[in-house]
């Protein structure tokens, strides 16, 4: 096989293309959080919490369909930043639960809107259309490779 037919072979990979468009797609989101200190994955893990009294590592993991190992990395600068704490469950010492602090929960007001501005701006480049069209395909996909698990 020569060299142009394996570069051409792995440019049509999709995985590849997935990562490309999630990193093009992140730095936008990125960009928009930035007002309120937040990246798009530290603003998922507030928005997840905040409802709430709390999630175990594990069912915060499967909320985010990351892997707890991932998670525990991103939860460190937040920890940090004094905006999560994670402590022992007191009904399973074993279960470690994250919970947003007063800092924390006082973010997501000001990052929604920056989230919305950064959605807009997405669907305003792809158009409405195409981003209904995308989100749907992604969804199917996702559901799909979720059952092959």
């Amino acid at each position: 096989m020569s060299k142009s037919l394996a570069a051409q072979e792995i440019a049509n990979c999709t995985c590849l293309r997935l990562r490309r468009i999630a990193r093009r797609v992140t730095q936008i989101y990125d960009r928009m959080l930035e007002p309120a200190g937040l990246t798009l994955a530290q603003f998922s893990l507030i928005a997840h919490l905040y409802a709430g009294e709390g999630l175990s590592i594990g069912d915060l993991a499967g909320a985010l369909d990351t892997d707890p190992t991932t998670l525990t990395r991103n939860l460190k600068p937040l920890i940090e930043r004094q905006l999560l704490k994670v402590h022992q469950d007191a009904d399973d010492r074993r279960r470690r639960v994250v919970e947003l602090t007063p800092a924390g929960k006082a973010l997501l007001p000001i990052a929604h809107p920056l989230w919305r501005k950064a959605q807009a701006h997405v669907a305003k480049l792809l158009g409405e259309s195409e981003t209904a069209r995308l989100n749907a395909v992604l969804d199917r996909s996702l559901a799909r490779l979720t059952e092959e698990l």
